[in-house]
Order: C-alpha cells, then sequence, then structure tokens
C-alpha cells in the first residue's frame, strides 16, 4: 500500500497529544501556522492545554534528533515528521488570505501540488473542526475526521447500570421471603453493583428490584433509601433510578459512582443529599467534608479574571451546586455559610486539584461530562483513603469542542470501571424537577 502524508490541523493536535503515532508508516505533516496556534494554547491549565505542552515538547525532541524541515523519522517502522510552509499564491480566491483556518487548508494544498509533480503520494488533512473538512472538501482537498478513542461506538449503547430480568414467579416469592437468590452467569450477563429488576414470567406486575454484586454472591435488596429511612434530608426518591442512585452514593463500599441523566432527573439533588447524611449526620458519618465542583470552560483561566477568593470565584460557576445545598439545608444561606466556613463544606476549583491527595471526604463533581479522559484520570487518582468521588453528568450536553458523547471522561469511566465492585452506575431518565423542565428536556 501507498504511503501517505497526513497534514495535522490544530484541533486534531489538541485533541491527542499521541497523534502523531496513529499513522503507521505513513508522513506527518505539522503546517507552520498550526505551531502558532497550538502555542495558544500551551499556559491553559486543562486537557487542552496539556495536549498542547505535550505536542511541543515531543517536537522539541524530534527537532533535537535531526532537521524538522526536512523530515525526522518518528520511530522504526514509523513514518516521518516535518513542518510544512505553504505557497501564498494558492490560496484560494474566495478564501480569507489572513484566516490561520485558510493557512492550514494551503499548506494541504501546496503539499498536493508537489506531490503531482513527484512521487504522487496522497495528502489527507485531518481535522476535528467540520467546517476545515467542509471548505477542503470543497476545493477537491481530501480530509478526514481523527477518530478519538471511543469507548463505545455510539452513546446509545452506553451501560446504563439497570437490566430487566425475566424468572419464574417462585423466585421472587423466595427472594422477599429473605431467601438467598443467586444467578447464573451462563443465564444473564451483568456488571458489579448492576440493579436488576425481576420480573414474574406469569405476572408482569409482579416484581423485585435488587443489586447483583457478583455470581458468588446472593441478590441484595435495594430498600427505599439507606437503612429503611423514609427520606434523607427531607427528598425520597420518586423513581426508582433516584431510588439506585442513592443506594449507591449512600454505600461507603463504593467508592467510585457515576451518575447520568438528562436536566432534572435529580442526579446531583440525589448525590448532594447522601454526602450531606454522610458528613453532617453524626449518626451515620462516614466522612470529614463534602467537596463540591465542577468544570470551568477553560478549567482554570476565566475564575482567574474574577474578584474575591478562590470560592467567591467559582460560586457564579456552583450556582446549581449552591442552590441543590440551600434547599437541603432549608434555604438557609446562614446555615450553608456557616458549614463553608468551618470547612465541612468545599469549594473547591478543579484546577488546583492536581497534586492533592484526598483522604475522608465525599467529593461530588458535576457537570463531568465536559472533562476529558486526561482529566478525569488526574482527579480520582487524587482520592486518598476513605473517600467517595460521585460523578454526575448528561451526555448528551456537552460545552467542551474537544470531547463527544463517545469520548468524554465520564463516559470513560462509566465503561471501564463497569468490571470492578469498586463503582457503580446508574442512568437517570425520568425528569423530577417540575412538568415544564421535563418537557423542555425531551421537545427542545
Amino acid at each position: 500500500m501507498a504511503k501517505k502524508i497526513y497534514v495535522l490541523d490544530t484541533s486534531a493536535c489538541l485533541t491527542d497529544a499521541n497523534i502523531i503515532y496513529k499513522y503507521s508508516n505513513n508522513d506527518i505533516a505539522i503546517p507552520l501556522k498550526v505551531f502558532d496556534e497550538i502555542d495558544k494554547h500551551k499556559h491553559r491549565q486543562d486537557g487542552v492545554g496539556a495536549n498542547a505542552r505535550r505536542f511541543i515538547r515531543d517536537l522539541d525532541y524530534f527537532r533535537e534528533k535531526g532537521d524538522i524541515h526536512k523530515g525526522v523519522r518518528l520511530a522504526k517502522g514509523k513514518g516521518l515528521i516535518y513542518a510544512a510552509e505553504y505557497d501564498p499564491e494558492l490560496v484560494p480566491n474566495s478564501l480569507d488570505p489572513d484566516s490561520a483556518d485558510n493557512k492550514i487548508i494551503t499548506t494541504a494544498i501546496t503539499l498536493t501540488r508537489k506531490q503531482e509533480n513527484t512521487t504522487r503520494r496522497k495528502v489527507i488533512l485531518v481535522s476535528c473542526d467540520i467546517n476545515m473538512r467542509i471548505k477542503g472538501d470543497a476545493i477537491g482537498l481530501t480530509t478526514e475526521n481523527y477518530m478519538r478513542e471511543q469507548v463505545v461506538e455510539h452513546h446509545d449503547l452506553l451501560y446504563t447500570g439497570f437490566k430487566k430480568y425475566l424468572v419464574d414467579d417462585q423466585l421472587i416469592d423466595q427472594f422477599y421471603d429473605g431467601e438467598e437468590v443467586c444467578l447464573e452467569e451462563s443465564e444473564i450477563k451483568l456488571f458489579p453493583n448492576q440493579f436488576v429488576m425481576l420480573v414474574s414470567s406469569s405476572n408482569d406486575k409482579k416484581t423485585a428490584l435488587c443489586r447483583f454484586i457478583d455470581y458468588d454472591a446472593s441478590l441484595k435488596k435495594v430498600p427505599e433509601c439507606n437503612g429503611g429511612r423514609n427520606d434523607l434530608w427531607g427528598i425520597r426518591p420518586r423513581n426508582k433510578e433516584q431510588g439506585f442512585a442513592m443506594n449507591l452514593c449512600l454505600d461507603p463500599n463504593i467508592p467510585v459512582v457515576t451518575l447520568t441523566g438528562r436536566a432534572g432527573t435529580g442526579k446531583t439533588l440525589c448525590a448532594i443529599a447522601a454526602g450531606l447524611a454522610q458528613v453532617i449526620d453524626e449518626s451515620n458519618r462516614h466522612y470529614n467534608h463534602l467537596i463540591v465542583s465542577r468544570p470551568i470552560q477553560p478549567m482554570g483561566k476565566d475564575i482567574g479574571f474574577l474578584p474575591g477568593s478562590m470560592e467567591e470565584k467559582m460560586m457564579p460557576w456552583l450556582s446549581p451546586i449552591k442552590d441543590n445545598l440551600k434547599y437541603l439545608l432549608g434555604n438557609s444561606q446562614e446555615t450553608l455559610n456557616l458549614y463553608v466556613d468551618r470547612g465541612i463544606i468545599e469549594v473547591e476549583a478543579l484546577t488546583y486539584i492536581r497534586g492533592r491527595s484526598i483522604s475522608n471526604a465525599y467529593i461530588i463533581i458535576d457537570e463531568a461530562q465536559n472533562l476529558s479522559a486526561h482529566e478525569m484520570k488526574t482527579i480520582i487518582t487524587r482520592v486518598g483513603e476513605n473517600t467517595k468521588i460521585v460523578l454526575t453528568g448528561d451526555i448528551e450536553q456537552i460545552d467542551n469542542v474537544y470531547v463527544d458523547e463517545t469520548t468524554n471522561g465520564l463516559t470513560c469511566v462509566i465503561e471501564k470501571f463497569k468490571h470492578t465492585t469498586m463503582a457503580g452506575h446508574v442512568s437517570l431518565v425520568k425528569g423530577e424537577r417540575s412538568k415544564v423542565a421535563t418537557l423542555a428536556a425531551k421537545i427542545l
């Protein structure tokens, strides 16, 4: 098969710093304009900034190995990497010659023209920018998207943490009578801490909710709330998914919990209620403090332009969490301030979490779908002894342009942690905020 030349756009390089190693023995051309564009992102404290810095370090490494203008071999069996210039006279008449994107497109045009007179190797422009790919196609270039590592093929195939299972009527009676009921791996495929609804084969109205641990253990009953309590900080689960969420959040043996769902399904409220119950309630206290945070776009930069302390800077971003805290604490700002002042409730910026080792804490990361896999790894590796982390988010509402439904950090954790007993997941499906909110989430 003939070798190709891949021209990498800025968006592709910032999406994956290892992209230059992903094209087998084909050559990699980096337009000079991409160097300028990546340099603008190197000071960011999020995953994009980390990719920018890694990419720059790798280029410096190859520069020291050889002449990056002529080309340096990436590794044995790999192609060459080199910087590529563009011919200003080849800028299409209809495109703005001062545009950074158009200079990158013209670089691909320049390389294509050179190949027409030499080895005739195919030149492919790689970009995560849809508009750039459209413009490239419109002027006759071959373009393609950079296919990032996907943990699932489509977000509809994401693990939900719940499954229905048809069983004999007698098995449900045995379960309610307190007898041990185990499931066979040959009959149903389940993951640790997955919730199961046993449905009678003779009467579909007869069901039992339980949590699967493993095939050697009996199914665990799912109470309405922890320890048979009727409510949790004044709230009760309004549907089975909220009950599952509270069950996981209240189990100290499960240090990693992920909750997904559309706006208004109660994922954040359930997580915070369980956190308060295990931090403030002396009779059920498992952790010393509650830490709440959410990503900022871009993380670690925008808050610097706001006045005040770190907590004051973070408050505009944490308003949804603050609203839930105030609701659970009796709509009392004074009570919330008291717990914050005493350090029982902490407002933390994700920017500063790197390097910490957080022990004896209940951590909530809201809007976690906006985190990359790299950022998620940075956060979860901060978890110390006797610490629980709850990640909540809606994978259908992603504001980070460098991730999508199948590549974001939350999806990555859900899929890669589902095989371990240390994690549990629930997808909340029914809106409970209000009829208006439920309708809006459905039709808008």
